[in-house]
């Protein structure tokens, strides 16, 4: 039995926490919000066309690496490429260096949707994360959230960064 008594946090560190744990929480349902009504997309959807966007000149990734860049689970990616690939937005293929894995490609369609939604987004992203803050504290923001990143996991990745 563990008599150990747990490091209570301060009333400080409490108010923290409980700011950062609602920004967790509503961030997220308010871009999935804003996708939702101006393109049709779920974040998530909008991470994957994103993350392929950005797969170099093929804009091609593995399964597994997209996986990883929109922080999902390979079933669930799988299930939210067969939505996106009958909007025509992606497709898949088997990877011509390694058949083991499965390439998800962005269309020039999905191209398309993601050029369409990102000034949006962007503009929404901007509205509710960086208009109230001071540039000071846009750097505080990237500095705090790579600690905790690193924290979390010895490689420090976010969603939306490739690991190396």
């Amino acid at each position: 039995m563990d008599t150990h008594e747990p490091h209570w946090l301060t009333d400080e560190e409490r108010q923290a926490w409980l700011a950062l744990f609602s920004t967790l929480i509503r961030l997220p349902a308010a871009l999935d919000a804003q996708l939702q009504r101006d393109a049709s997309i779920s974040h998530f959807e909008y991470h994957v066309l994103a993350g392929l966007s950005e797969g170099g000149p093929e804009r091609a990734l593995r399964m597994s690496t997209l996986a990883v860049l929109a922080a999902g689970s390979l079933s669930r990616l799988s299930h939210v490429v067969t939505r996106l690939e009958k909007q025509g937005w992606v497709r898949r293929t088997p990877d011509p260096t390694d058949g083991r894995y499965t390439l998800a490609i962005l269309t020039d369609a999905g191209l398309d949707k993601v050029v369409a939604t990102a000034p949006r987004h962007v503009e929404e992203v901007r509205h509710l994360v960086f208009d109230p803050l001071t540039k000071a504290q846009v750097k505080q923001l990237r500095e705090i959230g790579g600690r905790i990143n690193r924290a979390i996991g010895p490689d420090g990745l976010y969603p939306g960064q490739l690991p190396n």
